[in-house]
């Protein structure tokens, strides 16, 4: 099925369309009335340089080069210099993914008419994204402060024609790939290039990359928290809504309800409902609804800062009607605070998911605490089973514990001190992928165990809904019946945690989850 159509309407851009676009590209328009906005500014800066007084970014230098008065016969030549000078960027280049959301929002944030940019200018990064020319961008080299400037910077190095780009996977030249797709460079006009690379649309971007991962993250882990519950013949009555309304958390409340459901209906659960010994489970299992709920509440507050960012004007200056005449004004919009505090409390969310996770596995392989075979493998000694499995585990939960650490508390002077406190946004959120990718892990595992535990209860079935997410599992993965060459299993049960096949059978338990 084709992706969607989207016509973008500058300064209210929604989650899900968001979403759409990192997950697939599909076509992209702007909004018809967003033009006469675009041209207003473009002319007030047009109106700026005729007059001939000096404005930021327009006819000065920039940073600390501030003072500097630019003749008019070389605004072009500053801006062009500024996007090579700035584009000095390292390490692996950004996905496709991220790199259609930065697309997306620096249209987005260009088009609400503050920037002083020509149609021109937006027209040519609707084009490069609806021909999949994908700007190569180094995912290393900026402090999240004055902007994201050199990861923009190569973003912008794409529309001159200038460096490599990615298209359909493969490297080529800029100019190669305009030419092919009939786009002609562009020649910036003034405080273009300023204002292409002034924002936080990389940080955001790779927040909201960080973001929708997460949300998949804890639906895969509820669902495996669950099967874990019956494997182990936990107990469900800790999902009691009376428990969690005195509380009065929302997402501990919402989560109880989706464990509820998930869990409803299991024979392995009515089997032991009477005569069981145990009085309580271990937190692993009783407190899911207040772990998994908590995570909940802050992924959505951190869903809230960045539709709010991603929607936002963040370059600088900006440029505002005062009666009949547009006046410039310097700020700080491109100070990613808000997105570097939104990362970190994802960051946060991600590790506390791979951590409970972690603590299930090491209570299913525990014969003494889940009444399963050790290391949940017929003939152990002979067999390994999950031993190292669990190691795994642990290692990946224990790095995450590192990468949890916040990056908002860093700060470090650039350009000669004029830029004297700095965000660290854009590592805040590139390295929630490295800490995704490890939580999906840690759940695939849990996978693999809970479906094993299950195994070993048959035939007694467990709920209809995790029924389903075992046979979708065991079409992947067979039952574990002597040890063979693990991590292909392991591989295949995070490929379903992290494309979000664990909850696609019961997806509408998880609706609340997406505002």
């Amino acid at each position: 099925m084709k992706p969607n159509a989207l016509t973008l309407k500058p300064g209210a851009m929604t989650l899900t369309e968001l979403r759409a676009v990192w997950t697939a590209a599909g076509p992209l328009s702007l909004a018809a009335e967003a033009y006469p906005v675009i041209e207003a500014s473009a002319a007030a800066v047009r109106a700026i340089v005729a007059k001939g007084d000096a404005a930021y970014g327009i006819n000065t230098g920039f940073g600390l080069l501030a003072k500097t008065r630019i003749p008019d016969e070389k605004l072009e030549q500053l801006q062009r210099n500024l996007i090579l000078s700035h584009s000095v960027g390292t390490g692996e280049l950004l996905s496709d993914a991220v790199c259609r959301l930065i697309l997306l929002m620096k249209i987005g944030s260009l088009a609400r008419g503050y920037s002083g940019v020509r149609p021109l200018i937006i027209d040519t990064l609707i084009a490069l994204y609806n021909a999949g020319i994908m700007p190569a961008i180094p995912a290393k080299g900026s402090v999240g402060a004055s902007g994201d400037l050199a990861p923009l910077s190569h973003m912008t190095l794409a529309m001159l024609g200038v460096g490599e780009v990615r298209v359909n996977g493969e490297l080529m030249q800029a100019a190669d790939a305009l030419k092919a797709a009939n786009i002609a460079p562009v020649v910036l006009a003034a405080k273009e290039g300023l204002a292409l690379i002034n924002g936080t649309q990389v940080s955001t971007a790779l927040a909201l990359h960080g973001l929708f991962m997460a949300e998949r993250l804890l639906e895969a882990g509820m669902v495996s928290g669950a099967l874990s519950l019956d494997a182990a013949k936990g107990s469900d009555s800790p999902f009691d809504a009376r428990v969690h309304e005195v509380r009065g958390q929302p997402g501990q409340i919402a989560a109880a309800s989706i464990y509820r459901q998930l869990v409803s209906n299991s024979a392995i659960r009515a089997s032991h409902l009477v005569g069981d010994e145990r009085v309580q489970d271990p937190y692993c299992l009783r407190c899911q609804p207040q772990v998994m709920g908590a995570c909940w509440d802050i992924i959505n507050n951190a869903s809230r800062t960045l539709l709010i960012e991603a929607n936002a004007v963040t370059d600088n200056p900006l440029l505002f009607k005062d009666g009949e005449l547009s006046v410039v004004v310097s700020g700080g919009n491109f100070h990613a605070e808000p997105v570097a505090f939104a990362a970190d409390t994802l960051a946060l969310a991600i590790a506390e998911i791979g951590a409970i996770s972690e603590r299930r596995i090491a209570l299913l392989i525990d014969a003494t605490l889940s009444g399963l075979p050790p290391f949940l493998v017929r003939d152990p000694g002979v067999n390994s089973g999950f031993m190292i499995a669990h190691v795994t585990a642990a290692a990946l939960a224990s790095e995450n514990k590192s990468l949890a650490h916040p990056g908002s508390v860093d700060s470090i002077p650039t350009s000669a001190n004029q830029e004297d406190h700095v965000s660290m946004a854009t590592y805040a959120a590139r390295r929630l992928d490295d800490m995704a990718h490890n939580t999906a892990v840690i759940i695939g595992i849990e996978l693999l165990a809970a479906a094993q535990g299950i195994d070993f209860h048959r035939p007694l079935k467990t709920s209809p809904h995790l029924e389903h997410v075992h046979a979708q599992l065991r079409q992947k993965v067979p039952f574990f019946d002597a040890d063979r060459f693990f991590a292909p299993d392991i591989e295949a049960a995070k490929g379903m945690v992290m494309r979000g096949e664990l909850s696609a059978s019961c997806k509408s338990l998880f609706t609340p989850l997406h505002p």
